[in-house]
């Protein structure tokens, strides 16, 4: 059971039932306020990030959370080595529609969904085809790289052709000394406290690559969900490269975002770099 300080605690954050799901794919007119609920997939008051260690005391379907065996995030470190298996191909063809809001947490990005998946932005490895399905940013990163934690990460969901969550590349955020093209192209940020509001946008997905130089370094491993339910069976990409972003717009990301970064789980089954 939480202790109540945890309990208290959980009833004043912006709470939710998993990682944004990405599930407002239909292109609003217009920035809009509106009562679907999907557009932040925040209304459950069951969790909080800072009391990630007992997830699977609160719901028999978060068990996963304390006994999978491929849990993430994990830490990472280049005595790993980087892989040598799995790179990614992309074909991002740009530039991509799709609704950009506030999750609950920091800003996301929802692509724009006609009911088939294999029109989106897609990579492949393996022998297999993936697709974008949206983005969302973590405050601070997940991962830690060399027992240094960035000050945000980006995470970009792939789904297969059905629509199940397979895959997350993941792009750590720090500021440097020149501003991103990448976030250059986006609107105002939309704070966490606004989780009715979207705006229809077209944004190009390659200059984020180009900075992590198309993940040509990397590491990968089996991991999860990084929230409840803990869902496994996801391959994780994790760029070496850290996507650099200007003073103002890390301020900018920070300031419309809440901690939302799980305790980092211990390596077990995860395969890195296999």
């Amino acid at each position: 059971m939480l202790l109540p300080s945890l309990l208290a605690l959980t009833a004043l954050l912006p709470l939710g039932s998993a990682c944004p799901q990405h599930q407002n794919n239909k292109l609003s007119p217009l920035r809009k306020r509106t009562a679907d609920p999907s557009v932040s997939n925040n209304s459950s008051p069951e969790w909080a990030y800072e009391a990630s260690y007992n997830w699977h005391t609160i719901h028999p379907s978060y068990s996963l959370c304390q006994n999978g065996t491929q849990q993430s995030p994990i830490a990472l470190s280049l005595s790993n080595g980087l892989s040598l298996n799995h790179a990614p191909t992309f074909n991002y063809s740009s530039p991509v529609s799709g609704n950009f809001y506030n999750w609950g947490y920091g800003p996301a990005f929802t692509v724009a969904h006609d009911g088939d998946w294999t029109t989106h932005p897609s990579i492949s490895y393996d022998n297999e085809t993936l697709y974008l399905k949206g983005w969302h940013i973590h405050a601070p990163a997940d991962h830690s790289v060399g027992g240094d934690r960035s000050k945000a990460e980006l995470h970009l969901v792939h789904v297969d052709s059905s629509g199940d969550e397979r895959a997350v590349l993941a792009l750590r955020l720090d500021p440097g000394n020149v501003d991103s093209a990448f976030f250059t192209q986006l609107p105002s940020f939309i704070p966490f406290t606004e989780l009715d509001v979207q705006e229809p946008i077209e944004m190009d997905l390659t200059p984020a690559m180009e900075d992590v130089k198309w993940f040509n370094e990397f590491w990968t491993y089996q991991g999860s969900l990084t929230s409840p339910p803990c869902t496994e069976g996801i391959r994780w990409f994790v760029a070496r490269q850290i996507l650099f972003v200007g003073v103002g717009q890390m301020q900018g990301v920070l300031g419309v975002s809440a901690y939302s970064a799980r305790a980092e789980q211990e390596v077990w089954l995860h395969r890195i770099n296999e």
